[in-house]
């Protein structure tokens, strides 16, 4: 399907973006039948991976925090916040170590300075990491991320093995082609 086709359709389906198809994908071929009973939602706007676990199961409790608005999804918490001040949001605290599935489709502001960037995205990568660490279960638990194939992956990815048991790379069919998009997939 081309690229573009992914945002029509998710627009003729109702989606706020075309990034559920690229999170539909890699849990389908992950464990299509899990049923997810806490969901972390790092920079969560506009809402499409919340709105996606929402619909797909009915009974998570999800929590989603981004620096930007976010309109509301039934079943669905949003915090306004940065993801770094997770720690002093009182509503998420008592889930902490309770996260079966911590997703982050975050990105900074891209100011077109490819070293700038590629740090920027190696940082907040970072962080989303160690927030799916300290907030997901000790077990059963698994992380889905986005970042970017740079100089930084290797070492993002080797940080992201001292935490969790498999750690596979997955570029989805939704993912533009010419875009440096990949995702990696964590699980305790």
């Amino acid at each position: 399907m081309h690229a573009d086709n992914w945002a029509i359709k998710a627009k003729r389906m109702g989606y706020r973006s075309r990034a559920v198809f690229k999170l539909e994908e890699i849990l389908d071929k992950l464990h299509s039948d899990k049923t997810y009973k806490n969901v972390l939602d790092l920079g969560s706007a506009p809402g499409g991976w919340s709105q996606y676990i929402s619909l797909m199961h009915h009974k998570t409790k999800i929590f989603a925090i981004d620096l930007l608005d976010m309109d509301p999804i039934t079943g669905v918490t949003f915090i306004k916040d940065d993801i770094g001040n997770i720690d002093d949001i009182n509503i998420i605290n008592p889930y902490k170590g309770k996260f079966d599935l911590v997703i982050s489709d975050i990105a900074p502001n891209l100011s077109g300075i490819k070293s700038v960037d590629d740090e920027n995205i190696f940082e907040l990568n970072l962080m989303s990491i160690n927030i799916a660490n300290k907030y997901s279960k000790d077990t059963n638990a698994a992380m889905i991320i986005k970042t970017f194939q740079n100089n930084n992956l290797k070492s993002l990815r080797k940080h992201m093995e001292l935490l969790f048991k498999i750690v596979q790379t997955y570029k989805p069919a939704a993912s533009k082609n010419k875009s440096a998009e990949i995702y990696l997939y964590g699980a305790r």
